[in-house]
């Protein structure tokens, strides 16, 4: 038998010539000093002034400042605030916004009119929106006055222990929209042949939805959340522009604090503050990647 030359190929990768190494850190450049200057080098400042006990003296006190502002009843009760506005509204925003991305799936009556409907907050400006709270919440306002009619006295909203209920609410009205579409989008790239084998195998809506459909979604929800919370902390814009530096206490969040700590130059205080904040949102987020992966793997690859 006659023997069989194999030829051998060898691909090798093209060699880049100093020329465009040289083109390329030129283009990176502008980039990388713009991430340099804004990011990086503010990251260690902030770090510095959170151990030294003041600018000018610069002596190093190691954790006091820390110790310090994990005392402050301020900011206790801004932590606190925070933490239950995000508890309360990030898995509404989630829940909700999955809840109607699932309904407006389905062959309803007027199904584009809820979907614009539901998107509209978002382009209305910040300051529409206080104008339009302060028409809703105000002592004197449409609620108080709905409420009147029905024998129930007035309430001071943005003054109360419902307060922070408002500020879901609008919270809620802000932000459903968008993540519901973004959910909308997840669901339309469910693989339809996974979908009708359940339907097959005369699986309920409820079992497809929970083996199958929330399964797939979890990346989705993951980043959803993350948005939400990322969004929780945003709200103080609209709380400062109705009720300004000093609100009611369940109002006081921890951007209130941030903002006066930082009109009294207290930069040590300021900057333990916001290393704090920035360790619980790495937590936070960090647990949800976690759950993420053990809850959405077998679906993977």
């Amino acid at each position: 038998m006659p023997n069989k030359q194999t030829e051998e190929i060898t691909y090798k990768k093209p060699k880049r010539s100093r020329k465009d190494k040289k083109n390329a850190v030129l283009y990176l450049s502008p980039s990388l000093l713009g991430v340099l200057l804004f990011f990086v080098v503010p990251f260690f400042v902030v770090i510095y002034y959170s151990m030294i006990d003041n600018p000018i003296r610069g002596e190093f006190v190691f954790l006091d400042n820390f110790k310090n502002i994990l005392g402050n009843s301020s900011f206790q009760q801004a932590a606190k605030n925070t933490a239950t506005f995000s508890v309360v509204a990030v898995p509404l925003a989630v829940v909700l916004s999955l809840m109607m991305a699932i309904l407006l799936e389905q062959n309803i009556p007027m199904r584009s009119q809820f979907r614009t409907f539901f998107l509209s907050p978002m382009m209305v400006p910040v300051a529409s929106i206080v104008l339009i709270w302060r028409v809703l919440f105000d002592y004197h306002g449409v609620i108080n006055e709905l409420i009147g009619h029905l024998g129930v006295d007035p309430i001071d909203w943005f003054k109360s222990s419902h307060s922070q209920m408002v500020i879901v609410i609008l919270f809620l009205w802000k932000n459903l929209g968008y993540n519901m579409i973004l959910f909308m989008a997840a669901l339309n790239t469910i693989p339809r042949d996974v979908l009708e084998v359940a339907t097959l195998e005369s699986a309920s809506p409820l079992q497809t939805f929970w083996y199958i459909k929330l399964r797939y979604l979890s990346p989705t929800i993951l980043f959803v959340a993350i948005l939400s919370l990322i969004n929780s902390f945003k709200v103080f814009r609209e709380i400062y522009l109705l009720t300004g530096d000093y609100p009611y206490d369940t109002l006081y969040m921890l951007q209130h604090f941030m903002n006066n700590t930082f009109r009294s130059l207290d930069y040590q205080k300021l900057s333990a503050g916001a290393i704090l904040m920035a360790l619980v949102m790495v937590v936070v987020i960090g647990i949800l990647f976690i759950v993420e992966d053990k809850f959405g793997k077998d679906v993977e690859g």
